[in-house]
């Protein structure tokens, strides 16, 4: 990075060039490396399995990517059992040591920022400056929680003294770590949502064990050599690979794990969290689960910036983002101006193999996100209407990935589409007599994780004050309601979207990875 360009997801979109060529650079060496066999790591060393899978690229299924142990439920008691025995040492070391340990950790990310990239890029499909991004939004998450840990000082504070005659009675409240965490990280962030719970979990003297979805077990792996690289402890931090229903089962189910923080449906996360309150200890479990975020356009908004700002957010990494923008209500006098502006721009995207710089949209995860796609686009296309999209793209080489086109299309109000989360490059538009019905219409939805605005000022008060969602943004053209970066937006959601009512890289998330001791010494 240049010392005046400081990337961020709202400042991506106009980089400087040298950014461009270190990412081409590192990308060449990167794909000089693909195929290589890779390990679990459980108490600081390398665990190997029976069975492997391979990983090939969503880009190019010819693309091999690597190949990584089919990890066991036994694997799983192993790097329990590894954290657990860990845990005392950890939990007892000074939290400037920890802090400095992890610090370590966010310089090797920022050391090998483009090489990391490179690799997210063609394992997940995001284009080069989203790629970039997640990594330096890793650095920065895991930097942010040490900041909050030192100052906190720990999380310790003397309390006044009680009001007792002829005797001294001190007190104090002190927070402490859990004991084992497990961190279980979906496809689309495996650095970000990976990284930023191990390092608060870490930072605040819980063990980890932790496991990204198969379809992104090399950034797993990557992650795990910089915190190791960093000089933690062995059993410290522990990976897992394997099956999601048998290792992440495992994990998650596990009696030696004392917390954990899962980012992925609403479907599993409400099962987990039912799961971690059952029996006679409830134990804390951080549930995110995703969105149907809303984007809101009345007649006095500036559609240009309405219609940037939607693209970029239905259309980045292909719709597939807890915070993509996949329903938009827009005022009646405004909405074919609104409409037409989308089919232009959406039209414009240049689709293709996202590594290279002209390309803005990449692929879809795996087969099953196509096949979603297809039943969606039927749907449409019997009971709706397909503005522009709704096709598989399988010119030339996109034949050997899983290509769709970014689809604006409309529906009745009825329809599932509109509130069902479906991870893909698809937006709903619909027609509003008012902003109160607008707001009404986005409300009704199990899931309040982030919410978009476009309107007059004296609009803008009623929308903070009736919308219910987590993240909110205004006349943003960056991201109608994607894009939060660590100590800039919080990034949590309300309702199905989360458990906590605490937010991603705020001041209030770290303590929940810690319980309250209340201390009283009489003399």
């Amino acid at each position: 990075m240049s010392a005046s360009y400081r990337l961020t997801y709202a400042t991506m979109f106009d980089p400087p060039p040298a950014l461009h060529q270190r990412f081409d650079a590192a990308l060449a060496e990167v794909r000089r490396h693909l195929g290589a066999e890779h390990a679990m790591h459980i108490d600081g060393r390398p665990r190997d399995a029976a069975q492997h899978f391979e990983l090939r690229s969503p880009i190019d299924r010819e693309l091999l990517l690597g190949r990584f142990p089919l990890g066991r439920a036994a694997d799983v008691d192993d790097a329990v059992a590894a954290a657990r025995a860990a845990a005392p040492g950890w939990a007892a070391t000074p939290y400037a040591q920890r802090i400095a340990l992890l610090q370590r950790a966010a310089a090797r990310i920022e050391q090998r920022v483009y090489e990391l990239a490179a690799a997210l890029a063609l394992e997940v499909g995001k284009n080069r400056m989203e790629s970039i991004g997640e990594v330096q939004e890793t650095a920065d998450l895991i930097s942010w929680y040490c900041e909050r840990m030192a100052e906190q000082a720990g999380f310790e504070r003397v309390l006044p003294d009680d009001p007792l005659s002829g005797w001294r009675s001190h007190n104090r409240t002190v927070l402490k770590p859990y004991g084992v965490w497990a961190v279980i990280a979906p496809f689309n962030f495996p650095f970000a949502l990976a990284g930023g719970p191990i390092a608060a979990a870490l930072v605040a003297g819980n063990t980890v064990v932790f496991k990204t979805a198969s379809d992104t077990a090399w950034s797993g792996r990557l992650l795990m050599d910089v915190f190791d690289a960093a000089g933690l402890p062995p059993g410290v931090l522990n990976l897992v690979s394997g099956r999601g229903a048998e290792v992440g089962a495992a994990l998650m189910m596990h009696p030696g794990v004392a917390g954990g923080t899962f980012t992925g449906s609403h479907e599993v996360g409400t099962g987990l969290l039912r799961h971690f309150v059952a029996g006679p200890r409830p134990r804390p479990l951080i549930a995110e689960m995703g969105g149907k975020n809303a984007a809101i356009v009345t007649r006095h908004a500036d559609l240009e910036r309405a219609a940037t700002g939607i693209v970029r957010s239905a259309f980045g990494l292909q719709g597939q983002k807890c915070s993509a923008c996949s329903r938009v209500y827009v005022e009646q006098p405004v909405a074919e101006a609104l409409r037409q502006q989308l089919r232009q721009r959406t039209e414009a995207l240049a689709v293709g193999d996202p590594t290279v710089a002209a390309n803005w949209m990449g692929p879809v995860i795996n087969g099953s996100a196509v096949q979603r796609y297809r039943r969606a686009v039927d749907d449409l296309q019997r009971e709706g209407q397909v503005l522009c999209g709704g096709r598989r793209l399988e010119d030339g080489a996109l034949a050997r990935g899983n290509f769709v086109a970014p689809t604006v299309a409309g529906a009745p109000y009825g329809h599932r589409l509109w509130r069902e989360e479906l991870f893909l490059p698809l937006v709903l538009v619909g027609e509003v007599g008012s902003l109160d019905e607008a707001i009404t219409r986005a409300n009704d939805s199990d899931y309040g994780l982030t919410a978009g605005f476009y309107g007059a000022p004296q609009e803008i008060a009623t929308f903070h004050e009736r919308i219910e969602a987590g993240v909110t943004y205004v006349n943003r053209p960056q991201g109608a309601t994607t894009g939060a970066w660590p100590g800039y937006q919080p990034f949590g959601g309300w309702k199905g979207s989360g458990s906590t009512g605490k937010a991603i890289g705020s001041y209030w998330y770290l303590p929940l990875y810690l319980r309250e001791q209340s201390q009283t010494v009489v003399d």
